[in-house]
């Protein structure tokens, strides 16, 4: 069943894009000085579908979702990263001439 009313129970992710006015630096380049760009509310991000800043408490949640979703991407690297024959040489095991590494090779 589908709900009908109320607000969301999940928040839905919005696709952003790099405003193409600052290009994403959240400044734009004025005479004597870097003003805040105004097509972004100088934030750098813009929606992909409508090119429109979004409101500041909505781009907070979509920028807080998009960094737990790296953290999430970057501890699954990390943890592939020691797999593997090849792990051994990847690690120091301070066996070496001055606590360096050696392999055996």
């Amino acid at each position: 069943m589908k709900k009908s009313h109320g607000p969301a129970l999940k928040k839905e992710k919005v696709v952003l894009t790099q405003c193409y006015e600052c290009r994403g630096k959240s400044v734009i380049k004025g005479v004597f000085y870097e003003l805040p760009c105004g097509r972004c509310n100088a934030s750098g991000w813009v929606s992909a579908v409508t090119g429109e800043a979004l409101p500041v408490e909505e781009l907070v949640t979509q920028l807080s979702l998009r960094l737990q979703e790296a953290e999430r991407h970057i501890e699954q690297l990390k943890a592939l990263q020691g797999v593997g024959p090849g792990a051994q040489y990847e690690q120091n095991n301070r066996r070496g001439a001055g606590g360096t590494n050696y392999t055996g090779d």
